[in-house]
């Protein structure tokens, strides 16, 4: 299978690329390389012969229309995305152009693309998008998002997913493009880019700064190993039925503080400072509309397609900590780009 996947260098789509690649896929890695991206994410497998890579921006037409005559892929998983909530809150002109914008024009050049070809059933564009688009949950274990939540974004960039999964649903109705869609819990593991919350903490308390944990950090989301993830993508894409979303969770609620705590924890054991690193954990004020709870009830996943998440966060989490202990150089590369390291998204 020909498979493009826009993004291809961020944090998701690089895990999506590098295990398309080694499952036996072509893969057309298509990415603009703004600021969160980076090719060393994908560098195990650039010198596959089923890997390509297109530098483009998903806004620009004519390039989108280029890349899907020349390479004819099979499938589109639309990955590219900007994503940080905080950047969004400081600057939404940028998440509304390239998360809505910019699918409305991939959909368009898909469209072209898919009706020039006859039309072939076996076409997909799969559109991969955020929990963060049901809004917040209230604090009942028995309560989760599931396909069929209403929709309740409260941040830009939750508000710009929610848009553009309106968008691929739209186009499905009415113009008969073959679409699958997937919302996923919050990501985690290596390649992650230094302004999330994990990376954060763990190279905040290798450098022995304060570890900022927003309000009381009993904020809850559902942890998803990137890897995992990215396997249940490629089991969406070739298996999903047309039309239908998949939500895909971890089944690994933790708050913001325990999941600081663990962290500290695995540091402790894997790189023992002169004191725990549980004491540079900081409360600091909480964003603007910083939601309470995400947690996703995977059993339409699970059911209809098989897939379930393999790692668990104490597994993961831990993986992830050695990672980034293994790999410095890339992590202290990507510190001196824009934004990074600094508090954002406190605007009220």
């Amino acid at each position: 299978m020909k498979l493009l996947v826009t993004g291809g260098a961020g944090f998701i789509g690089s895990a999506v690329v590098r295990q398309a690649i080694g499952q036996g896929h072509q893969v057309v890695n298509v990415d603009a390389l703004t600021y969160a991206a980076c090719l060393d994410n994908v560098a195990s497998v650039a010198d596959a012969p089923g890997y390509a890579f297109e530098q483009a921006d998903i806004r620009d037409r004519a390039a989108m229309d280029r890349i899907l005559d020349s390479h004819k892929p099979d499938a589109i998983m639309h990955l590219a995305a900007e994503s940080h909530v905080d950047r969004s809150i400081d600057g939404p002109g940028t998440f509304i152009e390239t998360n809505i914008t910019g699918t409305y024009t991939l959909l368009e050049a898909a469209r072209k693309y898919w009706a020039g070809a006859g039309k072939p059933e076996s076409f997909r564009f799969h559109h991969i998008s955020t929990d963060e688009v049901f809004g917040s949950l209230p604090d009942d274990p028995q309560v989760m998002f599931t396909e069929t939540t209403a929709y309740d974004p409260r941040s830009p960039y939750s508000a710009s997913k929610a848009a553009s999964d309106h968008l691929v649903s739209a186009w499905h109705h009415t113009y008969g493009l073959p679409v699958v869609m997937t919302n996923c819990s919050n990501n985690y593991g290596p390649f992650h880019f230094p302004e999330k919350l994990i990376p954060v903490i763990i190279l905040g308390a290798l450098a022995g700064k304060p570890l900022p944990i927003y309000g009381d950090g009993s904020n809850v989301r559902d942890w998803l190993y990137v890897e995992d993830h990215a396997d249940a993508l490629l089991t969406v894409v070739q298996k999903g039925e047309i039309g239908r979303s998949y939500n895909i969770g971890g089944e690994n609620e933790r708050t913001n503080l325990e999941l600081v705590q663990t962290l500290c924890g695995i540091l402790d054991r894997l790189r023992p400072g002169a004191a725990p690193y549980a004491e540079q954990i900081t409360f600091v004020t909480d964003r603007p509309g910083h939601d309470a709870r995400y947690a996703i009830d995977p059993t339409r996943i699970r059911e209809e397609l098989g897939w379930r998440p393999s790692v668990t966060v104490e597994e993961g989490l831990e993986k992830t900590v050695q990672w980034y202990l293994d790999n410095e150089a890339w992590w202290r590369a990507l510190q001196t780009r824009e934004g990074v390291g600094q508090r954002l998204g406190k605007a009220g």
